[in-house]
């Protein structure tokens, strides 16, 4: 039987694909260090196409027109505007400055942390979108045997939201066009289902899904604390930590809110599972594991990212990743897994909107990995925009495809 390992997720239909004319590739990196910096944000000014670094600090943006500018932010750094204005070079070199927290600008709504995100909760109307849009995404799933990929995963999305003072029972999420690699050596892969997929914006979206975690009862569960300020795209945010303070029949969360302190908007969510107990963390994780498997749990992180533009935020970035060891009965020694799977928003409308229905919307039990093809063509990206693959990512790619063609 064909093994792999793949991921949960939803399916849907598919927006027209714009014709870019204009590409413009570059690195971030810490002023101070040097360093690049992975995820960190770029939008075309005045288009409202974004696309985020990927591990090596590495970007390509798409466009139809050549934009004026161009602005990069990331958490913790001040935010830049680039002027493109009678620049040709395609490839430029971005470094961020570190972010001085101006403490005496801070207003304080109150200074009891749950009262803080009670707020954010209520004002969540009046924050995000008010009617339904409709998103371009690009998306990615990767997994790991110990150092070496064993499979790669990515697909251009479309995805459908209702206005976020509806639930989000009828947003879903559609594959555009896509591919995979699976390494075709024997015992490479392991057929483990987890949780994840493109689904991920639906399901963890805290600021329209409340019941994944900012449900009334939900929050009753857990300990909140006020951190230190910080500054997401030049705005100074509240933090709020969380961990567990009661004790339930699933895993919890511990990690951190961050809020706008003029908006109260959600900005930004840093998750990390409760691995404290192994059974409850492997009954959130696993969806699905063959016979003679032992399935032990090591990490499940989350990072949700939104952006404010023209007064709206919206989703930006969602980052999963998870950490397993497999072990068999009859074998010493245990192997270590890891699968990350990642999309960012690339560009929304919310003209002529309509829902993706029908057969187009495919059930959470399906699988990304059987509803697209192997790699093949080398520009089968065209002109959309997605995240480039880091260099150790392109090397294992080029690996797999001679291996399997």
């Amino acid at each position: 039987m064909q093994q792999l390992v793949t991921f949960i997720l939803l399916l849907a239909v598919s927006i027209g694909m714009r014709a870019q004319n204009a590409v413009l590739s570059g690195t971030v990196s810490s002023d101070r260090t040097g360093e690049r910096i992975a995820h960190a944000t770029i939008v075309a000014e005045g288009l409202g196409v974004a696309v985020v670094t990927n591990d090596d600090g590495y970007f390509t943006l798409k466009t139809e027109s050549q934009p004026n500018a161009i602005t990069v932010s990331h958490l913790g750094y001040q935010s830049r505007r680039i002027s493109l204005k009678g620049k040709t070079a395609e490839t430029i070199k971005i470094r961020l400055k570190p972010t001085a927290i101006a403490l005496q600008e801070l207003v304080v709504w109150t200074d009891n942390p749950r009262q803080l995100v009670d707020i954010a909760i209520r004002k969540i109307p009046e924050n995000y979108a008010r009617k339904p849009e409709l998103y371009k995404c690009f998306y990615r799933e990767t997994a790991m045997k110990r150092q070496h990929y064993i499979y790669v995963a990515e697909g251009v999305v479309d995805m459908y939201k209702t206005a976020y003072n509806r639930t989000a029972d009828r947003d879903r999420v559609a594959i555009v066009k896509g591919r995979r690699l699976l390494s075709p050596k024997r015992g490479d892969t392991l057929s483990v289902k987890v949780m994840g997929g493109p689904v991920q914006p639906i399901q963890l979206d805290i600021a329209k899904n409340l019941d994944f975690l900012l449900n009334a009862e939900e929050l009753a569960n857990y300990t909140f604390r006020m951190e230190p300020t910080t500054t997401i795209n030049d705005r100074l945010q509240y933090v709020v930590s969380l961990w567990p303070n009661a004790i339930q029949p699933y895993a919890l969360y511990t990690g951190k809110l961050y809020i706008d302190r003029e908006t109260l908007a959600f900005t930004r969510a840093e998750l990390s599972l409760d691995m404290s107990n192994k059974e409850k963390a492997t009954a959130y994780m696993l969806i699905r594991r063959p016979r003679g498997v032992r399935f032990r749990p090591k990490e499940l992180t989350t990072l949700i990212d939104y952006r404010t533009e023209n007064g709206v935020t919206r989703i930006s970035y969602i980052r999963n990743t998870f950490r397993f060891n497999c072990d068999w009965r009859r074998r010493l020694f245990a192997t270590s897994f890891a699968a990350f799977c990642e999309m960012v928003v690339t560009d929304h409308t919310d003209t002529d909107v309509r829902p993706i229905t029908g057969r187009s919307s495919f059930d959470s039990r399906d699988s990304f990995y059987d509803r697209v093809d192997y790699f093949q063509d080398p520009d089968f990206w065209e002109n959309y925009n997605i995240i480039e693959p880091s260099e150790s990512l392109d090397h294992a790619i080029d690996k797999l495809m001679k291996r399997y063609f």
